[in-house]
């Protein structure tokens, strides 16, 4: 699957989920606090933006910091209650008419096998290849995303789909 990641987000950025290949960092550069509940991962991520490790569930940071706030490929290692309490987390962090970013895909079933899935990404000039995998039994898809965010007070700007992919975007008002 090929996903083009064409959104100018100016300010500051708060990736959640950012360790591993640190897409959004490497995209944003020195705009981005990435975090992680996993040191591993983080240690994993190039050195293009700061990262923290630290619980999407339970975010260390005022109400009202970020600009903007990504989930790139994140809630497909997250249960069901995990996505809703983090969107709950990431409402409260983001700045009023700020943006929040979700690259996700559908899953509907990731267990006894393995879901995984290969992405190129490209935004301007960088070219990224990586590949994710998880066994979980909870669905998701991109109405189950949608709603929980609706249920944060979140208003939806727009949802893109292909082929089991999705990118939603969404502002607090």
């Amino acid at each position: 699957m090929t996903i083009e990641i064409k959104e100018n987000l100016n300010g500051s950025i708060l990736d959640i989920g950012g360790g591993g290949e640190g897409v959004i960092g490497q995209i944003y550069g020195d705009k981005v606090i990435a975090i992680d509940n996993q040191q591993e991962e983080l240690d994993e991520a190039p050195e293009c933006c700061q990262k923290r490790l630290m619980d999407a569930t339970d975010l260390l940071f005022p109400d009202e910091t970020f600009d903007h706030i990504t989930f790139f490929y994140t809630f497909m290692y997250m249960t069901e209650v995990t996505q809703f309490n983090a969107i709950c987390e990431a409402a409260r962090v983001l700045k009023t008419d700020g943006s929040i970013n979700i690259w996700d895909c559908d899953i509907r079933a990731a267990y006894p096998e393995p879901f995984t899935v290969d992405l190129d990404i490209r935004s301007g000039n960088k070219s990224i290849h990586t590949s994710y995998g998880v066994v979980k039994k909870d669905k998701q898809s991109s109405d189950s995303i949608t709603q929980a965010l609706k249920r944060a007070g979140l208003k939806l700007v727009f949802l893109r789909e292909e082929d089991g992919h999705f990118h939603i975007q969404c502002i607090k008002e």
